[in-house]
């Protein structure tokens, strides 16, 4: 299976890494272009015990690329998972201007049946949000499905 991971920090990397080491083609796709091309290399920009081994290794194996291309990355995966950042805004709420940013971007790019998986921390009703912006902004007409699986990631344990 071909997945794409759109955010390649803390959530992303380590779940494109995971992925891929359970056999999974993953591209991970970042807008930082210095970022990329550290990973492209196995450097890793924080420390997590296991995970620069894994990403060598999963690399190694063909198993994990990197990109700043999202139109690529999105037209050879069938899973596309969102791990972008979340902030809270100064009352609190969850700024989810980066989710509507990657849903606006594969809007213009999706031509094909594509589940997405909503990996970033959000508020209930997001992922139905998140599908009324990519249905009405879509260039196709072509279905999409959207799931949650919120990450649990535990800093220091992560690979684990």
């Amino acid at each position: 299976m071909h997945i794409a991971v759109i955010g390649a920090g803390y959530v992303g990397l380590v779940s494109g890494a995971c992925l891929a080491d359970f056999g999974m083609r993953v591209i991970c796709v970042d807008k930082d272009k210095e970022k990329i091309e550290k990973l492209k290399k196995g450097e890793i920009p924080f420390y997590e015990p296991g995970l620069e081994e894994l990403v060598k290794k999963n690399i190694k194996a063909e198993r994990l690329y990197f990109t700043t291309n999202l139109e690529e990355a999105v037209k050879n995966s069938l899973v596309i998972f969102i791990c972008v950042g979340t902030p809270s805004n100064p009352d609190g709420s969850a700024d989810l201007s980066q989710i509507k940013e990657v849903a606006l971007s594969l809007a213009e790019v999706i031509d094909e049946y594509k589940v997405i998986v909503t990996k970033s921390t959000v508020p209930v009703g997001t992922n139905r949000w998140i599908k009324s912006l990519i249905d009405a902004n879509k260039k196709s007409d072509v279905a999409v499905d959207i799931i949650s699986n919120p990450e649990f990631l535990r800093e220091g344990a992560a690979i684990e």
